[in-house]
């Protein structure tokens, strides 16, 4: 298993990181990516994956809730970081829209969120998208930053994943037909979750045309959204099994071909080639 989305670098792991990466090595994980999330995160993100190097792969950018009255300074330090970084970064994220908590700085968010796709399709990196309650904007914006032509910078495609996807069958697949992943975590066990419902209906309704299971990332966006039967306890890597199997049922695979696939799906998105 890869873990596409896991936030090892934060505080909550401080006291038992080592002890959690060897837990999830044995158990199966065979590397993290470990997304920044602002300007204060550039370090610890660096200092993880450099500390396990080939196992932890970094990205790095600014989250939509990090985008406040410094953006701007902040967006140029993330900038800096992520071109001086560039090669051994896997991605430009956790980035993207946020209007849950405060819609203050909805304007700057869609902002930062185009300045930071144009620098993905510069430098050629995907990228990790965060939306929650901006659906609309989030899918208008990625369109236009894929549609974008500059006569004097070499642009490549825009891919990536849209991180803990929860939407509608509708907006999905709109984003698989973009060439986008969705990443799947601990909310596919929650009680009384509609994408369980969504994920079988859309894998019926793409058959003829989309593997829906080439499109698919195992993710755990740890320490956060633990999956039952861990529910409330910190998330751990090693707890993607409970959505591997859960995926498997949905998909009619085995546990061991939803694991195989979506690990070739994120090597492939990530260009992870040692792994």
């Amino acid at each position: 298993m890869i873990d596409t989305h896991c936030h090892i670098d934060e505080e909550a792991f401080a006291a038992d990181r080592e002890e959690v990466i060897a837990r999830q090595q044995a158990e199966g994980v065979r590397a993290m990516i470990v997304p920044g999330v602002n300007v204060a995160s550039i370090e610890s993100v660096l200092d993880v994956c450099h500390a396990h190097p080939g196992y932890c792969f970094p990205a790095l950018g600014l989250h939509p809730e990090d985008v406040k009255e410094n953006w701007e300074a902040d967006m140029a330090t993330v900038e800096k970081a992520i071109r001086a970084h560039r090669e051994e970064l896997v991605a430009i994220g956790e980035i993207g829209l946020d209007y849950y908590w405060d819609t203050t700085y909805k304007e700057q968010q869609k902002e930062a969120l185009r300045r930071q796709l144009l620098l993905a399709r510069e430098l050629d990196l995907p990228v990790i998208l965060h939306n929650r309650e901006a659906t609309e904007d989030i899918v208008s914006i990625v369109r236009e930053a894929a549609a974008f032509d500059h006569s004097s910078i070499r642009l490549s495609p825009l891919r990536g994943v849209f991180h803990c996807y929860n939407g509608s069958k509708e907006t999905a697949e709109q984003i698989l037909r973009m060439g986008f992943y969705l990443g799947i975590g601990g909310v596919l066990t929650f009680k009384n979750c509609k994408l369980k419902d969504m994920l079988k209906d859309l894998d019926s309704h793409l058959s003829s045309t989309i593997h829906l299971s080439s499109r698919l990332l195992l993710e755990t966006d740890a320490p956060y959204m633990a999956p039952v039967p861990h529910r409330g306890e910190r998330n751990e890597s090693r707890f993607m099994a409970h959505v591997a199997d859960m995926l498997a049922d949905i998909l009619e695979m085995s546990r061991e071909e939803v694991i195989r696939q979506t690990t070739d799906n994120a090597k492939q998105l990530f260009n992870l080639k040692t792994i």
